[in-house]
């Protein structure tokens, strides 16, 4: 009984949370406060222990350069959970340093967290279960294109059709929604991560040259693109030569990276024409009038919006700080639970 009350209390005195669980980047909303986190998923473990040992950005700092007793890993593959104890520690870790300007001392919060639309039973209640075991006391599960859309400012839940285009780390989310429902999904395991291993096949392949996951991720950022560019770049990329074994920089174009990236974001690009194939005549009608909306990561490829809008003939617009959208339609839904209930994810428990 006084351990019910105690719980009461704690959750009585805690936030109420959206948590953008991301393969690459978790972003946490934070009711009334807005964005108070956005950190990479990295955990750095204990290889004997597996105890972790750093978390978020202090773990993405030492990636590629961790000693032989630790290893640097991302539990989340995909957009789901590869790695359930890590993913409980990721996920405790962002819920206490939420609190940090509280006095709780043991938060126990209502969560919200997207999850892939592709995501299977056995996938949704593994993001369930972590939640609950990380001490919130409440959690609810939304698609993740269903929060985009809803933290792009997309009406969602008006009887008229809107698409959205998600593009994290791990999986390229498409969605066509109409009153509060999705009437045509995809979700895809090609996304920014893909991009980073294009780039990477790329430069071996060519160069001879193995360069980390963070060199490809720069690369990609300063200059991978969808398009043609006004003004093509240039830039220094470092790795081990694979002939020598020794160290080595070249100089790389964008075009050379646009030719890394073609197929994967091609097939982003077919996955979209799909679902577009698949929506009623109506909904289509909506959809020139309203344009598709891109959010998440991926949507700040160079080029990409440009791509789409000559590809689709449809007007393709970019949300407003596309790498917040899914956190803030996350949170969204705990401003008003009973308006956008209809809007989650049920889970079998």
């Amino acid at each position: 009984m006084a351990a019910n009350i105690l719980s009461w209390l704690m959750g009585f005195f805690s936030l109420d949370i959206g948590i953008d669980l991301g393969t690459a980047n978790t972003l946490v909303n934070v009711r009334g406060k807005g964005i108070v986190i956005n950190e990479p998923s990295w955990v750095v473990l204990d290889k004997k222990t597996r105890r972790p040992e750093k978390i978020g950005l202090q773990a993405k700092e030492m990636v590629g350069r961790t000693p032989a007793t630790h290893i640097a890993v991302r539990p989340l593959r995909d957009g789901v959970i590869s790695e359930y104890d890590v993913t409980k520690d990721l996920i405790g870790y962002f819920l206490s340093k939420a609190h940090q300007q509280t006095l709780v001392p043991l938060p126990r919060p209502r969560v919200v967290i997207g999850i892939p639309s592709g995501a299977t039973e056995v996938e949704k209640n593994a993001v369930y279960d972590a939640s609950k075991e990380s001490g919130a006391r409440e959690t609810y599960l939304i698609e993740e294109p269903m929060a985009a859309a809803l933290g792009a400012g997309m009406p969602v839940t008006d009887v008229v059709g809107s698409m959205v285009v998600d593009i994290g780390g791990g999986t390229s989310e498409v969605a066509i929604i109409s009153m509060s429902g999705v009437v045509v999904s995809r979700s895809l395991r090609v996304a920014g991560d893909e991009l980073d291993q294009d780039i990477i096949t790329y430069i071996r392949n060519k160069y001879n040259l193995l360069i980390g996951e963070r060199m490809a991720e720069q690369v990609k950022m300063t200059g991978g693109s969808a398009d043609p560019l006004p003004s093509e770049k240039t830039m220094r990329v470092r790795g081990r030569n694979l002939v020598t074994g020794l160290p080595e920089e070249l100089e790389i174009s964008s075009v050379e990276v646009r030719e890394a990236v073609s197929s994967s974001v091609q097939v982003i690009i077919d996955t979209i024409k799909d679902a577009l194939d698949e929506a009623p005549p109506e909904i289509l009608a909506d959809l020139m009038e309203n344009g598709i909306c891109l959010a998440g990561g991926g949507a700040l490829l160079l080029g990409l919006k440009e791509r789409l809008t000559d590809e689709l003939n449809l007007r393709v617009w970019v949300a407003e700080d596309p790498l917040t959208c899914v956190a803030r339609g996350a949170g969204m839904v705990l401003d008003d639970l009973e308006k956008y209930s209809k809007l989650l994810v049920d889970i079998d428990n």
